[in-house]
């Protein structure tokens, strides 16, 4: 077979055909890493492409152009924020004052992440609110599309559904269980189901909104989901209930825009596959491993959904990229491709962030990973 391009040999594996070798490729890089790069390689800046360039990997852009719909009032929806002295994490409050009441969420972070430590609804009736007040994102399509074409074939690009304001999740449930809290919000599904239902559908239309405004957007993948509905926080059936009905319809709607859809669960997946599978995605991520606390066996979601979407994953970077040999990674590589990249359909990643790496044994990862030949 031909050698394809980055972007030729990522699309092949994403629409269920046979590319040239094993795609090999990253999520989201985090900060932390790759400045601990930039100091290891004696530069002054190191960008995403260049990370991607320096190792060979398949690139993947990651395009976010986003403004507000006409239809809301600024002045009812007023965003501001203040530093909270904390000794141990930097920590910020967030207002946002509306006509009737002022929400706040408190966010903490360090140098590897960021997380909610006070989450933006206290109180149930807040939800209105957020139908009332609350400005609705679109994409913004001209912008997008500049991004994109001036990529060109290096690799895909890669957009999302964009959660809440401040700090959200893609998809519906997941964007709930950050504004309201995931243990409250699963309560909730036993004591006032019909609110939790209310509660996401004033969600979903918000994200249906930004997801019509994508047509015409150049985008090979728009993320949906997040790791707050994975089998380690939910069960099948409060997914089945909660959260497929809602983000479904979503992934219609993207379809009917000309968007592929990748559904992103972190953590256990292996009970929900077929139900992820059929709300029709075109692709499903990240596949973690037992190892790194997840449920993954590759060979298994291969044979039960292999052949109805594109895996994307599947690695175990804590194990492998880091305090090991090369030799290690290499095996573990082959592991991936063995059980799951038979025929295609299989994008070869880390099964989400990575934070270290060691350089050796990343490319050993890509490495062994353009060895894997069709």
């Amino acid at each position: 077979m031909n050698e394809h391009t980055s972007r030729a040999r990522l699309l092949a594996a994403i629409e269920g055909r046979t590319p040239d070798r094993l795609p090999v490729t990253t999520h989201h890089l985090m900060g932390f890493y790759l400045d601990n790069l930039r100091k290891e390689l004696g530069v002054e800046q190191l960008s995403d492409q260049q990370f991607f360039d320096y190792f060979k990997l398949d690139p993947v852009q990651w395009v976010s152009a986003y403004k507000y719909n006409t239809d809301g009032n600024p002045e009812n929806w007023r965003i501001t924020q203040e530093d909270i002295p904390n000794d141990q994490y930097k920590t910020i409050r967030y207002n946002i004052t509306t006509p009737r009441k002022t929400l706040t969420m408190v966010l903490q972070g360090n140098a590897h992440t960021d997380w909610v430590a006070e989450p933006l609804l206290k109180e149930k009736g807040d939800i209105d609110l957020i139908a009332e007040y609350a400005l609705v994102s679109i994409c913004d399509v001209a912008e997008s599309n500049r991004c994109i074409e001036g990529f060109g074939n290096r690799g895909i690009t890669r957009g999302t559904v964009p959660g809440f304001d401040i700090y959200g999740q893609p998809g519906c449930w997941q964007d709930a269980a950050v504004l309201f809290g995931v243990t409250n919000l699963i309560m909730e599904t036993f004591t006032d189901p019909e609110w939790v239902h209310a509660f996401l559908k004033i969600l979903y239309d918000r994200k249906l909104k930004f997801v019509e405004s994508m047509a015409g957007a150049k985008f090979d993948l728009v993320e949906l989901g997040g790791g707050s509905a994975s089998s380690t926080v939910i069960s099948p059936t409060m997914f089945g209930n909660f959260v497929a009905p809602y983000d479904s319809l979503l992934i219609e709607a993207a379809h009917k825009a000309e968007q592929r859809i990748v559904y992103h669960t972190c953590g256990g997946m292996m009970p929900l596959l077929e139900i992820i599978a059929d709300m029709n995605p075109d692709a499903m991520e990240t596949f973690t491993p037992p190892s790194m606390g997840g449920d993954t066996d590759l060979a298994e979601t291969k044979r039960r959904i292999g052949n109805r979407v594109c895996l994307i994953g599947g690695f175990d970077q804590f194990h492998f990229l880091k305090d090991c040999s090369p030799e290690k990674t290499r095996q573990e590589v082959r592991r991936c491709f063995e059980e799951a990249g038979e025929g295609g359909g299989l994008i070869l990643s880390p099964s989400d962030h990575f934070f270290e790496a060691d350089s050796e044994c990343l490319r050993a990862f890509v490495d062994e990973g353009r060895k894997c030949a069709y």
